[in-house]
C-alpha cells in the first residue's frame, strides 16, 4: 500500500481575521506571524480573474456502468440480471446513443446538454490492480508511481504559488486531501466555513450579545496598554470576535443544526453540499483560492445492496454539482471556475451475488463549467470488445492526459515539470 502524499507535512493552526477563517495550514516549516499570511492573502486577492480548479472526489470507486449505462446492450442485462436499469429509465447520452444517464444523474445530463459538462465514459490507466489505496494514490499524485509524496496539484503550486498565501490550495475537509500535498508552499484545510464556534458556557441571549461587545472593548484596552502580554491577549480577543462576525453568514439559522444553503443545494446531514456551497461563498467573498479539493461523504464502494446506496449518493452528488454550477453562474463567477469530478476506478461489469459490484478498472469522470469543452473525451469501448484480460472495462482515456490538459489549457502551465512522462502523453480538449 503506497504511503499517502503529504505524509509528514507539518501542520499549524491559524486564525485569519481578514479572511474570516480558522485554518489548518500545512507545509509551514516554522511558526509564522498570522499577519504575514494576512498580507499575502491581500496581495493575492489583488490579482483579478485568476482561474480556479475545483477537484471533487467521489469516494470509493463509483459504478460508471450505472452512471452511464449501456441501454439495449444484451451483454448488459446478461452481466447484470438484477442491477440492469430499464432502457428508458434515464435520459439518453446525446453523444453516444448506446449510453443512458442514471435517473439520479439527470442534473448532470442537463449540464451536458447545455455544453457545460465534458464526459469521460472510460477513464483510467493501463493494468490497474483494483486496490482503493493504490488507484486513489495514483490519481492523487498524477502518476502510476507508488513512491511519490506530493500531489499533482501540490507540485503545480510549488512551481507557481506564494509562500504567504495558504488559500492558494484549499481543502474543505478535516484534513488535507493528498492531491494538494506540496513540498515547499503552504496550503490549507478547513472543515466548512460554518464550523467555527465562539461561545461561553451557560451564556446566551442578551448577556451573550453584551459579552461579544465587551470582547472588542477589552481587546482595544489590551492593545493600547503598552504591556506585551496584555497586547497579545487583546489582539486574540479582537481577532476572535472579528472572525465571529465575518462567519455569521455561514452559521446555522436559529433552531437549525446546519447552515442555510443557497437555493438548489440538497438538504442533507452530509457535509458535501455545505462544503461545495462554501467554495462558492468564499470565492464570492473575494478570497484568492486557486486549487480546491472537496470529497463526497457518500462512499460508492457498493459491494452489496447497490441500488439503494448508489441511488441516494449519486442523487445528492449530482444535485450538489448542478447547484454549485448554478450558484457560480448567479454570482458571476462561472467563467473563472472549472470543476473536475473523479473516482479511483469503476466497478466490474458483472454483478456479484450480493446485489452489488466489485472493484473494476476504467471509470467515469467529468469536467464541469461554462468554459468546459462540453463534449465526450475518449469513448465507451462497449462490452463485446472493450473489456480487458480480467473482464473489466478498458480505459479509452488516461487520467494523466486529462491532468496535463487541465494544467496547460486551464491553469496555463506546462505539464512536463508536474506530471511524470507528460511529454509522451496525448492531450484532450478540456477548455472551449
Amino acid at each position: 500500500m503506497p504511503t499517502p502524499a503529504g505524509t509528514g507535512l507539518s501542520r499549524r493552526g491559524f486564525l485569519l481575521a481578514s479572511a474570516g477563517l480558522a485554518l489548518s495550514v500545512y507545509g509551514v516549516g516554522r511558526v509564522l506571524n498570522p499577519c504575514a499570511f494576512e498580507e499575502g492573502i491581500a496581495r493575492a486577492a489583488e490579482v483579478p480573474n485568476q482561474p480556479v480548479l475545483v477537484s471533487v472526489y467521489l469516494q470509493g470507486g463509483i459504478d460508471s456502468m450505472s452512471v452511464l449505462y449501456p441501454a439495449g446492450d444484451p451483454l448488459y442485462t446478461k452481466y447484470r440480471p438484477v442491477l440492469a436499469l430499464p432502457e428508458d429509465a434515464g435520459p439518453a447520452f446525446t453523444e453516444d446513443p448506446r449510453l443512458h444517464w442514471h435517473p439520479q444523474a439527470a442534473p448532470l445530463a442537463q449540464l451536458h446538454g447545455e455544453g457545460k459538462m465534458s464526459v469521460l465514459p472510460a477513464v483510467g490507466y493501463a493494468d490497474p490492480d483494483q486496490s482503493h489505496f493504490t488507484s486513489r494514490h495514483f490519481w492523487e499524485v498524477g502518476a502510476t508511481q507508488a513512491d511519490l509524496l506530493t500531489g499533482w496539484m501540490g507540485r503545480y503550486l510549488d512551481l507557481t504559488g506564494s509562500p504567504d498565501n495558504p488559500l492558494q490550495g484549499l481543502c474543505l475537509d478535516e484534513a488535507l486531501q493528498p492531491s494538494l500535498a506540496t513540498a515547499r508552499m503552504p496550503v490549507a484545510a478547513i472543515d466548512t466555513p460554518s464550523s467555527y464556534s465562539f461561545y461561553a458556557k451557560g451564556v446566551w441571549g442578551a448577556p451573550q450579545s453584551i459579552m461579544y461587545d465587551y470582547f472588542d472593548a477589552l481587546g482595544r484596552v489590551g492593545i493600547r496598554s503598552g504591556d506585551p502580554a496584555m497586547a497579545q491577549s487583546g489582539q486574540a480577543a479582537l481577532m476572535s470576535n472579528t472572525l465571529r462576525r465575518q462567519l455569521m453568514p455561514f452559521q446555522p439559522t436559529s433552531g437549525s443544526t446546519t447552515p442555510a444553503l443557497p437555493a438548489g443545494y440538497p438538504s442533507s446531514a452530509d457535509g458535501f453540499p455545505t462544503r461545495l456551497a462554501g467554495v462558492a461563498q468564499l470565492l464570492a467573498a473575494g478570497l484568492p483560492l486557486h486549487c480546491v479539493t472537496v470529497s463526497t461523504d457518500s462512499v460508492f464502494d457498493t459491494h452489496d445492496n447497490q441500488v439503494a446506496a448508489l441511488g441516494s449518493g449519486l442523487g445528492e452528488a449530482a444535485q450538489t454539482l448542478y447547484a454549485f454550477q448554478r450558484d457560480l453562474e448567479s454570482r458571476g463567477l462561472a467563467d473563472r471556475v472549472l470543476t473536475l469530478v473523479w473516482s479511483e476506478f469503476g466497478r466490474r461489469p458483472q454483478e456479484n451475488a450480493s446485489a452489488g459490484t466489485d472493484h473494476g478498472a476504467a471509470g467515469c469522470g467529468f469536467v464541469m463549467g461554462t468554459r468546459a469543452a462540453g463534449t465526450m473525451i475518449g469513448e465507451w469501448p462497449g462490452l463485446a470488445s472493450g473489456l480487458d484480460a480480467l473482464g473489466n472495462v478498458r480505459a479509452t482515456s488516461d487520467f494523466r492526459s486529462l491532468y496535463s490538459s487541465l494544467l496547460e489549457q486551464w491553469l496555463g502551465h506546462e505539464a512536463a515539470p508536474i506530471i511524470p512522462g507528460a511529454s509522451k502523453l496525448g492531450r484532450v480538449q478540456v477548455v472551449r
